[in-house]
């Protein structure tokens, strides 16, 4: 049977308060099949509000919803699913809480996905790739071909300092998906970018 661990969005927008929300439902038309609600400072109460929101927004579009780090907003907001970093949650922990959410593990090396594989997870987001400001204290790049070692395990959603030039390098590199955050919000134009990408990655 179909269910929606058996899909990774091939464009994700990570999502914050700080983003225009208005914009959601025109990305999801546009074709970005994921959001990934991140506000990791909120509290329980506003985090939930807030992924209800994205929720409402895109899913009349049929896009999946995730949430950075917590469960149990996710199982509260009704989301599809929430992705893990290394300090979060253990995956197997998170897939005995909520098995039919989509459980995704952040991962830098090849040896990282195939624990987050035994551990159950969906799939890996691998990052940063380039070089990025969206988030402080990443580790340096790994570059297309750090990303490229890290594939063929579990599908792999790359992140970090992506646009739509670099985005079909990224994929040649075996990415079944990409994350982005300026490459979107930082555009003059968010839904045209959503736009550009999908014609670019015939998404």
């Amino acid at each position: 049977m179909h269910t929606d661990r058996d899909r990774v969005p091939r464009l994700t927008c990570l999502v914050s308060e700080s983003d225009d929300l208005t914009l959601l439902p025109r990305l999801a038309a546009a074709g970005i099949g994921g959001f990934q609600v991140r506000a990791t400072w909120y509290d329980a109460r506003r985090m939930i509000a807030l992924t209800r929101t994205v929720v409402d927004a895109v899913r009349p579009s049929g896009a999946l919803v995730t949430v950075n780090d917590r469960v149990d907003v996710a199982v509260a907001a009704g989301a599809d699913g929430v992705h893990l970093g290394a300090g979060d949650l253990p995956v197997e922990v998170a897939r005995q809480l909520a098995p039919t959410l989509v459980v995704g593990a952040t991962c830098r090396s090849r040896a990282a996905v195939q624990a987050a594989a035994a551990a159950g997870a969906d799939y890996a987001g691998v990052g940063p790739v380039f070089a990025t400001s969206s988030k402080d204290g990443l580790p340096e790049p790994l570059g297309v071909a750090g990303l490229s070692a890290a594939t063929g395990v579990l599908p792999v959603v790359a992140i970090g300092g992506i646009t739509v030039a670099e985005a079909p390098a990224v994929v040649a590199a075996g990415a079944a998906g990409l994350a982005m955050i300026g490459g979107l919000w930082r555009h003059p134009d968010p839904v045209q970018a959503a736009e550009e990408l999908v014609a670019v990655l015939g998404a």
